[in-house]
């Protein structure tokens, strides 16, 4: 039996140690050169450790870990080359799996609350310039200060009418909000909820800990989140899962070094979270990356170049499997050498040479020894996984569903009292008293006063909420319940 994960052989065989695999990890090459299989293999190998494995599935083919192997000439030679029966026990066989979907069409649902996701990981969702996502602070304080849960898109937008509505009063506090950013604010959101972004948000919210399972013999559970939907529409893609990371970052206890992690996380397109990041999210990602070694998630970024990654997330990355890369341009050239020298070099290996001429299955690696020092780096063949490679049937992915632990818990959304019915319960609270008023004479003291009544902070706020709602309640009301009273026709 290996001692630790075996990432493949060549004239050394490369392992991760359990105890080093929470300093995090990269998986690079181009299209076409073996990373998935190399990220089905390390997933499996965790899962047989103990360890529970979050994957995103952009192709669609990731789910076959869940199925037993076999029936690959190809597998079956490399098992045979590399004697992994006797190495390792190696086996064709299943692992345990939850599958996911934002969509809720393969997978339960995910779903997290808008005030998790929290105003920063908002905005960069929206792509809001710095004025905008001042705008949508002020509408997350002004919520917290008057106990509104803000739960789902349509808290939002009515938090975001009754900020607006209240600009005037609020600038003095917060400052100036204006009605363009309010706008712009909310065609965004139009736009997230035309690409199902909408079904992101609400309740009930994802558990972190189904997400932490072991099965009955102790192996980690493999969650699968269905992604080749998902990834047409990239900021979302990566938001939610940049979203996923803090808040296993923020909720996990520290733990230190660990034998083994306690999740490992597999951050596939990477690329895509970096791409036109504003400064504040890259040290963002780079203090979740650097601090949530500690809490025992190991977290493992696959991309197609090693420069796709920023250097101070790069430098983090202590497991390294590198890929073919092909080197047509100068720019091709120059992602090469930096490849090539980001590992331990090699005395008797070309790095940069041997970049360009890997094969499918190959690879070059570099692993974390006992005292936390990368190894030299190898040239090696990848070992195979022993559950299939490809995609599932529709048949094999409903008994997984069916035979989930989660079953029922997540399938059905909840939409409980929130912002929205708070602001609308106001509302229509302040059309009654105000269809009152119209029908009975002001006290002599408030007429003494010159016709008006101080109104107590609550009726003001009652007023004011009816006001906040817009065009989505206020206007309704005034058409149904006030129509009558100002002498226009009920609606029916």
């Amino acid at each position: 039996m290996t001692d630790g994960i075996l990432v493949g052989k060549g004239e050394q065989p490369v392992l991760i140690r359990p105890d080093m695999a929470n300093r995090h990890g990269l998986v690079a090459g181009a299209t076409g050169t073996g990373k998935t299989v190399t990220l089905q293999r390390l997933a499996e190998r965790f899962s047989r450790t103990g360890v529970p494995v979050f994957v995103a599935d952009v192709k669609g083919d990731l789910a076959g870990i869940s199925q037993a192997g076999g029936g690959n000439d190809k597998v079956a030679e490399r098992v045979a080359e590399m004697d992994l029966a006797a190495e390792e026990g190696f086996a064709y066989a299943p692992c345990p799996v939850t599958c996911w979907d934002l969509y809720g069409e393969q997978g339960h649902p995910v779903r997290t609350t808008i005030s998790e996701m929290g105003p920063l990981l908002l905005s960069r969702l929206l792509e809001l310039n710095d004025v905008q996502e001042g705008v949508l602070n002020i509408c997350f304080r002004v919520a917290d200060d008057n106990g509104l849960l803000l739960l789902d898109l349509k808290d939002l937008r009515a938090m975001l009418n009754h900020v607006a509505d209240n600009a005037a009063s609020l600038k003095t506090t917060f400052g100036n909000v204006s009605s363009a950013s309010v706008g712009a604010i909310q065609r965004r959101l139009l736009t997230l909820e035309n690409q199902g972004g909408d079904l992101l948000f609400g309740e009930p919210a994802l558990d972190l800990a189904d997400l932490m399972r072991r099965d009955a013999a102790g192996q980690g559970m493999v969650n699968v989140l269905a992604a080749d939907k998902l990834i047409r529409s990239p900021q979302l893609y990566a938001t939610f899962l940049l979203w996923l990371l803090s808040e296993l970052f923020e909720q996990l206890p520290e733990l230190g070094d660990p034998d083994k992690p306690v999740l490992v996380f597999f951050f596939d397109e990477a690329h895509l979270l970096f791409d036109d990041a504003p400064d504040v999210l890259i040290d963002k990602v780079e203090q979740v990356v650097r601090l949530i070694r500690s809490k025992g998630v190991g977290v493992y970024f696959v991309t197609q170049n090693p420069m796709d990654v920023p250097d101070s997330v790069l430098g983090q990355l202590g497991n390294r499997v590198q890929h073919a890369l092909r080197a047509f341009t100068p720019r091709d050239q120059k992602a090469v050498r930096a490849a090539a020298q980001t590992f331990r070099q090699n005395p008797d290996l070309d790095t940069e040479a041997a970049i360009t001429a890997l094969g499918v299955g190959e690879a070059l690696a570099s692993t974390l020894d006992a005292d936390g020092i990368p190894g030299i780096v190898e040239r090696i063949k990848v070992a195979p996984p022993g559950s299939r490679l490809g995609p599932i049937s529709a048949a094999e992915r409903q008994a997984l569903l069916s035979a989930s632990p989660v079953a029922g818990v997540y399938d059905r959304a909840v939409d409980r009292d929130s912002a929205y019915e708070t602001l609308k319960l106001m509302a229509e609270q302040a059309a009654l008293a105000a269809e009152a008023a119209a029908v009975q004479p002001p006290p002599a003291a408030s007429r003494s006063r010159g016709g008006s009544a101080r109104q107590t902070p609550l009726e003001a706020f009652a007023v004011t909420a009816m006001r906040s709602l817009g065009t989505q309640i206020g206007r309704q009301l005034a058409r149904g319940t006030l129509g009558s009273l100002l002498g226009g026709p009920r609606r029916r």
